[in-house]
């Protein structure tokens, strides 16, 4: 990470967890979006090229953010709770 980064992130209001408090909860998070993005995603289609693949997820992570409802956000997608 370059030393721009964090200041980058901070002025973003976005907390960096640089030890080991609470990175169990990061683990928890990114690895329920990546089975999610498996399931829904990649184990559904058969991509040709990267290109494709990146367009595929590209286009998931759209429906996932704005569209998908959340059970845990009263049935909203998050571009609706955080934005």
């Amino acid at each position: 990470m370059s030393f721009a980064s964090p200041d980058r992130l901070c002025r973003s209001d976005i907390r960096i967890s640089m030890d080991g408090k609470g990175r169990y909860l990061d683990n928890i998070f990114i690895e329920r979006l990546w089975r999610t993005l498996k399931y829904e995603c990649v184990y559904l289609h058969t991509w040709e090229t990267g290109s494709q693949a990146r367009a595929g997820f590209r286009k998931w992570m759209v429906f996932y953010n704005h569209r998908r409802p959340h059970k845990a956000l009263g049935g909203r997608p998050p571009a609706a709770v955080y934005c």
